[in-house]
């Protein structure tokens, strides 16, 4: 090993370093896949020992790539030869659930699955969730600044963190793991780690809101007959509701005619003939009082004829199936790879004009392709699956051309990592990627934190 290496190895250890054939068996690339063609991964322990290996790379003008679960779509783990790696596979402690404060302090490599069940057992939740939750870290989680199902009540990543422990490139220590959801003193640093991707630190513990778990959960699948009457069923479930919808999903005909017609995976829970299916979940504490009110609103909306078949889940097994549609990103990946993921969000008046917009475009350029709808409606984030693909750049043209004129972001909950730097300025103005260049130059003078991500 190199001189550099044998440091590192003395500060980590036999568990903390790997150099051989095992490098280029971890994945690269999004959706998992790919060979690392880095020269070494390092797995610290502890957040001393993340600093030191730092300050070592630091010096050394090594760089850094900080990979988490690689659950990551927009390539921001993607590291070339002659990098090293930096896993926090090995920090996986949850060092304090606080049931009173409803506040957990975690290392940043714990499992976020692991994290909703450590505080499921008080009776609390940790409100991001998504697919990848049996994969995806903390670290990754926050890095990328997750969104998930349940924005729509809860928020994004950003809005779960209360205080970070953040290690910059020449391996100073940031400690802020405060508990308090007020805290006025000077800048909101920790807010500048959330969603910079590893360019301008490595989080290593992070102290997350918890919230009060809601035992009685409802959940239906109901089919509408225009993009209008999605939006109204939305806005009338906010109302009647009383605060409770904690997810609003939709599935446009392409992608739910897929899951139930051609994977041989999912009921068919709805006739597939209607344009929008919407997956409606709410959240409360009784559950005879909020399932009445769950079927008495459905019940009005139906009669008002805003939804045409409405499909309410009478188990827990009934609202995983209903969910299982919504989920199986896995079968579109093996049905039409390559393939390529959009996440887009833009104001909801805009929504249906773009994508038939997207949808047509498509159509006429590349009719070999198929392209899938579906997303977070209710936060006004919606993807496109589009595969099998021959040519990326120019079916990123479309999507983020029509984009552009609704002023709309290419990277709704993703992160812009290699795949969308191409197009950050499409969302973002020349002025404010200047103070991003500058912040970056300010924490990463040398450029050693996952360079070429984002803006570098």
């Amino acid at each position: 090993m190199s001189e550099l290496l044998n440091a590192i190895h003395a500060i980590v250890g036999d568990k903390g370093l790997i150099t051989d054939e095992r490098v280029a068996q971890r994945p690269n690339e999004s959706w998992s896949k790919g060979s690392c063609p880095a020269k070494a991964v390092i797995r610290p322990a502890s957040t001393e020992e993340v600093s030191k290996v730092l300050a070592l790379c630091h010096e050394a003008n090594q760089t850094i790539i900080p990979q988490a679960g690689m659950t990551g779509l927009a390539d921001a783990t993607k590291a070339t030869e002659g990098d090293f790696v930096l896993s926090l596979e090995r920090m996986r402690s949850i060092e304090q659930l606080d049931t009173q404060g409803a506040t957990v302090l975690v290392q940043a490599g714990v499992v976020v699955e692991d994290l909703q069940n450590a505080a499921a057992e008080h009776d609390l939740l940790f409100a991001v969730d998504w697919g990848a939750r049996g994969s995806a870290q903390v670290a990754g989680m926050l890095a990328a600044n997750a969104g998930g199902n349940k924005v729509i009540r809860y928020g994004m990543a950003r809005d779960q963190v209360l205080g970070l422990e953040v290690v910059l490139a020449d391996g100073t220590v940031l400690t802020n793991l405060k508990e308090t959801l007020k805290d006025n003193t000077g800048y909101d640093l920790k807010q500048l780690f959330v969603g910079s991707e590893g360019t301008l630190g490595i989080i290593t513990r992070a102290v997350l809101r918890l919230w009060p778990s809601a035992p009685a959960r409802q959940t239906a699948l109901v089919g509408v007959e225009s993009f209008d009457n999605a939006l109204l069923l939305l806005n009338t479930l906010k109302q009647k509701l009383e605060g409770k919808l904690s997810a609003f999903e939709a599935m446009w005909n392409s992608f739910y005619s897929f899951m139930v017609n051609e994977t041989g995976n999912h009921q068919k829970f709805i006739d597939d003939s209607l344009p929008y299916y919407i997956l409606v979940e709410s959240e409360c504490v009784d559950d005879t009082r909020g399932k009445e009110q769950f079927i008495e609103v459905l019940g009005e909306l139906l009669e008002q004829e805003v939804i045409v078949d409405a499909v309410i889940a009478e188990s827990q097994q009934q609202s995983a199936a209903l969910w299982a549609v919504r989920d199986d990103i896995e079968a579109m990946v093996q049905a039409f790879s390559p393939l390529i993921p959009y996440d887009i969000s833009l104001p909801l008046r805009h929504m249906e004009a773009y994508t038939n917009e997207v949808k047509e475009a498509l159509s006429e350029q590349f009719p070999e392709s198929t392209c899938l709808t579906f997303g977070h409606l209710g936060d006004g984030n919606i993807h496109f699956c589009v595969g099998p693909v021959s040519d990326k750049k120019a079916i990123d043209t479309v999507v983020y051309k029509i984009l552009e004129k609704y002023k709309g972001s290419v990277s709704a909950e993703h992160g812009i990592g290699l795949s969308k730097k191409p197009y950050i300025q499409l969302s973002r103005s020349e002025a404010e990627l200047a103070v991003m260049r500058s912040i970056k130059a300010a924490l990463d003078p040398k450029g050693i934190l996952n360079p070429g991500k984002i803006i570098g």
